[in-house]
């Protein structure tokens, strides 16, 4: 399976899982006199529509290069990652103002029901983290990786909110707005969740320099090509699921001209079939100091 055909699955299973998860909260906060849940279920509706970015920024970052676009269209995946980002702050606001407004407002204890509920959603909801930040992380996907946490948003939210309704039920009268207090404590939790997503996506956009350890492996692969004597810059930038370098590879200074581009193209190779995740690879060869 490619790594799109993989990442588009997961965003597919994530889209249907949240539908469902959505309906479930929903209805249980409703019947059930929970805002926490209803909380819980605004933000399960939004990270569907934000799982639909996610699918086609995957979508339109695999397009093959062309003319306006040579070194492909992976740049769209940190943008779509903005948009996600957008999203949980949208959601988070919508909860917090509504938590705040229920604190001052009287209103029923919630059901006993609901803890039960929750249980099931927080459990599930951690499963799923796990699942898709593991399949972000084989295809170096940062959307995918942005949708994964919102399932680990909504675990905590979920968390909160079973906090706050057994507070309420245990201390009872009086303490109705445990779950509401929840609502605004998981608010805050997905703010906090939206900066550690989009600060990974700014530096991607801005080029940021966070790969020594696939520097070092290029390094490595370098010196088992025939003729390469060294390796001196190596600059690194992610676009999509692709890593673009750019490597100073130190030859023989006495061979051809030609001897040098042939070593330089089966370096390109060489880099290219033992680390598939590189994309555009240009070298630039150098005389080695003697």
């Amino acid at each position: 399976m490619t790594q799109e055909q993989t990442a588009i699955r997961t965003t597919y299973w994530s889209m249907a899982a949240n539908a469902g998860l959505a309906t479930i909260k929903g209805a249980a906060g409703f019947f059930g006199n929970s805002y926490a849940l209803i909380a819980d279920a605004i933000e399960s509706t939004v990270d569907i529509f934000s799982s639909f970015l996610v699918l086609i920024g995957i979508r339109y970052a695999n397009r093959p290069a062309d003319k306006n676009h040579p070194y492909g269209h992976g740049r769209i995946e940190p943008l779509v990652t903005f948009l996600v980002t957008g999203f949980l702050v949208m959601s988070a606001t919508v909860i917090a103002y509504e938590s705040i407004h229920n604190i001052r407002t009287p209103h029923e204890l919630p059901k006993v029901w609901t803890l039960f509920i929750l249980a099931g959603i927080i459990v599930w909801k951690e499963i799923s983290f796990r699942m898709v930040l593991k399949r972000a992380k084989e295809i170096n996907s940062s959307s995918l990786k942005a949708d994964a946490w919102h399932h680990r948003s909504d675990a905590i939210t979920s968390v909160s909110a079973f906090i706050g309704i057994s507070i309420a039920l245990l201390l009872g009268k009086g303490y109705e707005t445990a779950d509401d207090w929840a609502a605004l404590f998981a608010a805050g939790f997905i703010l906090y969740n939206s900066y550690l997503i989009f600060r990974p996506a700014l530096g991607e956009i801005m080029d940021e320099h966070y790969y020594d350890d696939l520097v070092s492996e290029i390094r490595t692969v370098a010196l088992t090509v025939e003729g390469v004597r060294g390796t001196e810059k190596c600059f690194v930038r992610k676009a999509g699921m692709k890593y673009h370098i750019d490597l100073h590879a130190t030859v023989n200074g006495e061979i051809t001209v030609r001897e040098g581009h042939n070593i330089a193209h089966h370096l390109k190779d060489t880099l290219r079939e033992r680390l598939p995740q590189l994309g555009h690879v240009l070298i630039h060869v150098e005389p080695a100091r003697e």
